[in-house]
C-alpha cells in the first residue's frame, strides 16, 4: 500500500509541461521527488510536502520517484469555474483516489465540441496504430513523418501505464510535432480529455483533424511475467475499438534483439498475445524487410488472422536519429535495441502509404 513520508523542499530542479522534478529531505534523507503542479500546486523550496515513496522504494525503473501528494502548508487555490474552461467539466479520473481530478470530457455538454461529437460514428478510414509500449510513439512518429512531414498525427493515451500525461518527457518534446495528445479512460492531463479510448479516437479525428493517430498507453508498462498478466493487452482492444469505428487499424510489433528476457526475443509474447488473441478485427501488421528468419518465425500465427506486410526500411535509420526526442525502451537506445524502433518505425510509415 502507500509508504508516507513527510518532507522539506530543497531544491526545484529540471521541469517540463505538467510536472516538476525537486530534491527533498527526509527523515531517510534526501530524495528525488516529482510534482505535478496542476494537482498539488507550485513547490518552492521551504515548502513542507507530503509524498508516497513506494515506487521509490521499489526502485523503478520508470516511475522511480516520491510523488509529492500535498504542500499541507500552502494549498494551491480552487480552480476558476467560468462556465468556459475544463474546470467546468464532470469527468472525474483516477476515481475515488485521494488526488482524482475533475475534468472536461471532449464530448461533455459544457464542451466547444460537443456537437460534433454527439453526432460522430466514423474515423472515415483513418490509419490507427497501436502499440504496447510508449517508448513506441517516437519512433512510429519518425516512421510518419519520414515520407509524409506534414502529416497530422493525433496520439491517443491509454490508461495501462502513468495515468498523468504530464509524466511523460517524450510528450513535452514532442510538442509541435503532434496535433495534440487525448487522455482515454482514467488518464488524465492531455490536451483533450475523453471518458472511452471509442471517444478518444473519434475526437483525434474530428476535432484534431488528424490524419493519423498512435494509440499506446502511458509509460509504465504492468508487466508479471504470465501471458496474460502485462497492461498492454488493452491494445488489442483498440484494434476492435478501431474497426468498429471504420478506421484502419495497423499493428506496431514488438519485435527486439536487444531484451535479454526470452519472452521479448523476436516477436515479444505481448504482441502474440494482444494481437493473436484479444484483437477481433483484422490488422495490417508491418515487419521490417530483411529482418533474420530467427526473430519473424512466430508471425505465422498472427498471420492466420491478420495481414503481415514486409516494409522497406530506407531512410527510416536517419529517421530515428533525427527524432525530436531520445529514444529508450527498457533502459536501451537505439543501437542497443535497433530492431525494437525500426519495427515501430515501419508501422508508421506503413500507416501513412494508406492515406
Amino acid at each position: 500500500m502507500v509508504r508516507w513520508r513527510s518532507g522539506t523542499v530543497l531544491a526545484v530542479r529540471r521541469s517540463w509541461r505538467g510536472a516538476v522534478e525537486l530534491d527533498v529531505s527526509t527523515g531517510d534523507g534526501p530524495v528525488r521527488a516529482l510534482a505535478y503542479p496542476s494537482l498539488v500546486g507550485d513547490p518552492a523550496p521551504g515548502d513542507r510536502v507530503l509524498l508516497n515513496v513506494g515506487a521509490l522504494v521499489m526502485g523503478l525503473g520508470t516511475g522511480g520517484y516520491a510523488l509529492v501528494v500535498a504542500l499541507p502548508d500552502r494549498l494551491p487555490a480552487d480552480p476558476a469555474d467560468d462556465g468556459a474552461t475544463r474546470d467546468a467539466g464532470h469527468l472525474v479520473k483516477a476515481r475515488y483516489t485521494p488526488l482524482q481530478p475533475i475534468v472536461l470530457g471532449v464530448d461533455e455538454e459544457a464542451s466547444p465540441h460537443r456537437a460534433v461529437l454527439a453526432t460522430a460514428e466514423s474515423l472515415d478510414g483513418m490509419p490507427v496504430v497501436t502499440a504496447d509500449l510508449h517508448s513506441a510513439l517516437p519512433a512510429i512518429l519518425a516512421g510518419i513523418h519520414a515520407d509524409r512531414p506534414d502529416a497530422r498525427v493525433a496520439y491517443v493515451m491509454t490508461d495501462g501505464g502513468a495515468l498523468p500525461a504530464w509524466f511523460s518527457r517524450t510528450l513535452d518534446g514532442l510538442a509541435g510535432h503532434l496535433a495534440g495528445t487525448i487522455t482515454t479512460g482514467q488518464a488524465f492531463g492531455g490536451d483533450l480529455e475523453a471518458g472511452t479510448v471509442h471517444t478518444g479516437l473519434l475526437a483525434a479525428r474530428h476535432v484534431l483533424h488528424a490524419d493519423v493517430t498512435i494509440v499506446t498507453q502511458g509509460p509504465g508498462n504492468l508487466g508479471t511475467g504470465t501471458t496474460w498478466g502485462f497492461s498492454g493487452v488493452a491494445l488489442g482492444e483498440v484494434v476492435n475499438a478501431t474497426g468498429v469505428l471504420d478506421g484502419r487499424p495497423v499493428g506496431s510489433l514488438r519485435i527486439s534483439d536487444g531484451d535479454g528476457r526470452e519472452r521479448h526475443r523476436g516477436v515479444s509474447h505481448h504482441s502474440l498475445t494482444a494481437y493473436g488473441r484479444i484483437a477481433l478485427t483484422p490488422a495490417d501488421l508491418p515487419v521490417p524487410e530483411g529482418l533474420p528468419a530467427a526473430l519473424t518465425a512466430s508471425l505465422a500465427q498472427l498471420g492466420e488472422r491478420h495481414r503481415i506486410v514486409h516494409v522497406p526500411v530506407s531512410g527510416l535509420d536517419a529517421a530515428l536519429r533525427a527524432s525530436p526526442v531520445p529514444l529508450s525502451t527498457m533502459g536501451r537506445g537505439l543501437d542497443q535495441d535497433h530492431t525494437y524502433f525500426l519495427a515501430a518505425a515501419v508501422a508508421g510509415r506503413h500507416a501513412v502509404s494508406l492515406l
